[in-house]
């Protein structure tokens, strides 16, 4: 379903003012992880606005839908979708990293609101979802689980075993989202330790698969009702991103994983994205 012209409009200013966000975050830590986080940007602004059940006004409601930001080093991304959805204020964010503040580096579950679990090492997240999904299930409740992991945190071993018990126990209501942007820490995912076929890796593990464009908010709202839909089985959103998109000099590079912009670099970014 194609969303309509005043919806497409929203989603184009959202997606700007989180991209700045980031870039404005990352350079005034003077660290961060920008690459990672324009990467998401489509994919947890459509989620959170279109889909999660959840409530800025009551963040630990019993049934509300629950976000794991596996690849927990992408927080910029996180903090500015949490922000501009209500669950603290905008102003907050140019704390990032600060000594004093709560906008850590990576999420803590304790302090933020709208962060459901404490996240960084590489590989936990789904097994998180898995718990919040078995959980669901046992009190009848409606909640849905969903999970960000990177494709380099592919290559962890956790993920598969996860992947296994989801399928097992049917966990229909848990849905795990690829951030297929093709390159990690250091290089591209397929110099490090290729993950090829990954379409065909999930559904032999027993999940349904959907393969998107992520920058793509009509395939990105129409993957989730899709993973709602689907019955039986878990649903993996396969999403082709790329690495600092929206800033031309970070896009399709390792070397923005874990840099911040300093402040002529900051002024090339935000001129880019008005």
């Amino acid at each position: 379903m194609v969303f309509s012209n005043e919806k497409s409009e929203f989603y184009n200013d959202l997606t700007k003012r989180i991209r700045r966000h980031i870039v404005k975050m990352t350079n005034h830590a003077g660290s961060g992880h920008p690459g990672g986080s324009l990467s998401a940007t489509e994919l947890m602004s459509v989620l959170f606005f279109e889909h999660m059940n959840v409530d800025p006004n009551n963040p630990d409601w019993q049934d509300r839908d629950c976000f794991f930001l596996s690849k927990g080093h992408c927080t910029p991304v996180f903090y500015s979708v949490l922000a501009e959805k209500g669950f603290f204020p905008i102003e907050e964010l140019m704390t990032f990293r600060d000594v004093d503040g709560r906008l850590h580096g990576h999420p803590c579950g304790e302090h933020i609101p709208g962060v459901d679990v404490s996240s960084g090492s590489l590989g936990q997240g789904l097994s998180v979802a898995n718990g919040v999904g078995l959980i669901a299930k046992l009190d009848g409740s409606n909640r849905r689980s969903y999970c960000m992991i990177g494709d380099g945190e592919l290559q962890e071993g956790q993920i598969w075993e996860a992947a296994m018990t989801t399928a097992h126990y049917n966990l229909d209501n848990v849905c795990a989202i690829i951030d297929w942007n093709k390159i990690q820490l250091d290089d591209f995912v397929e110099n490090v330790k290729g993950v090829k076929n990954l379409g065909d890796k999930f559904r032999a593990f027993g999940w349904h698969v959907v393969e998107i464009d992520g920058h793509d908010i009509n395939a990105v709202n129409d993957a989730f009702k899709e993973a709602k839909r689907t019955k039986g089985k878990p649903t993996a959103i396969l999403a082709h991103t790329v690495k600092g998109k929206g800033v031309s000099f970070m896009e399709d590079t390792h070397e923005w994983h874990g840099m911040a912009p300093n402040d002529e670099q900051l002024e090339i970014a935000l001129k880019e994205l008005v």
